[in-house]
C-alpha cells in the first residue's frame, strides 16, 4: 500500500470538496479548482477528510494512488493558503518594474521583456531585484515561473541571470590567460 496515497487528505474550514466521477471540485477562501482524476481510483469524501482507494496492486494502480493524493492535497492547500515563487534578478542594470498589470524587465536586451498577469497568477515587484508569482494552481505557478526564469537564465560565469530565490549557481572559471613562457 502507498504510504503517501493511503493517507486521507483532511478539508479545513472553509474548503468545500466535491466529486462527481472523480471530477474533483475544491472551493475555498482563495478561489476554486477543478481537475479530472482517472476513473479506475476510487475517491470519496468522508469524515472531514477525502480519501482514496485503489482496485489492485498493479503497478500502474500503486503509482496513480499517491499521485491522486498529493494532486488533491496541492488543490485544498491551494485555494486555502496560495502557492508563491520568489525570483531574483542579478547583474547591472537588471531590474524589474510594475505598472497594472503588466511587469517589464530590463534584462541587457536591447528592449524590454513585457510580462502580462494572468487571471489565476499574480505578480508582485516588491524590490526591482526580486520578482514574487502568487497563485491557487501549484504547477501553474510552478510553470509561469519557469518561463520568467526562461527570458534570462542564470550563465555559469558572472551569475547574471534571473534565477530562483535559493537556487544555487554552479560557477566556471573565465577564459585562462596566456602563460609566460
Amino acid at each position: 500500500m502507498s504510504r503517501i496515497g493511503r493517507m486521507p487528505v483532511t478539508i479545513p474550514t472553509g474548503v468545500e470538496v466535491t466529486v462527481e466521477d472523480n471530477l474533483v471540485t475544491v472551493k475555498g477562501p482563495k478561489g476554486e479548482l477543478k481537475k479530472q482524476f482517472s476513473t479506475e481510483l476510487g475517491i470519496e469524501v468522508s469524515d472531514g477528510a477525502v480519501h482514496v482507494t485503489r482496485p489492485s496492486d498493479d503497478k500502474r494502480h500503486r503509482s496513480l494512488h499517491g499521485l491522486t493524493r498529493s494532486l488533491i492535497h496541492n488543490m485544498v492547500e491551494g485555494v486555502t493558503n496560495g502557492y508563491s515563487k520568489t525570483l531574483e534578478i542579478e547583474g547591472v542594470g537588471y531590474r524589474a518594474t510594475k505598472s497594472g498589470s503588466k511587469v517589464t524587465l530590463n534584462l541587457g536586451y536591447s528592449h524590454p521583456v513585457i510580462i502580462e498577469e494572468t487571471a489565476d497568477i499574480k505578480i508582485d515587484v516588491p524590490q526591482p531585484n526580486r520578482l514574487v508569482i502568487n497563485g491557487i494552481d501549484k504547477q501553474a505557478v510552478g510553470q509561469f515561473a519557469a518561463e520568467v526564469r526562461e527570458k534570462r537564465p542564470p550563465e555559469p560565469y558572472k551569475g547574471k541571470g534571473i534565477r530562483y530565490a535559493g537556487e544555487h549557481i554552479i560557477r566556471k572559471e573565465g577564459k585562462a590567460g596566456k602563460g609566460k613562457k
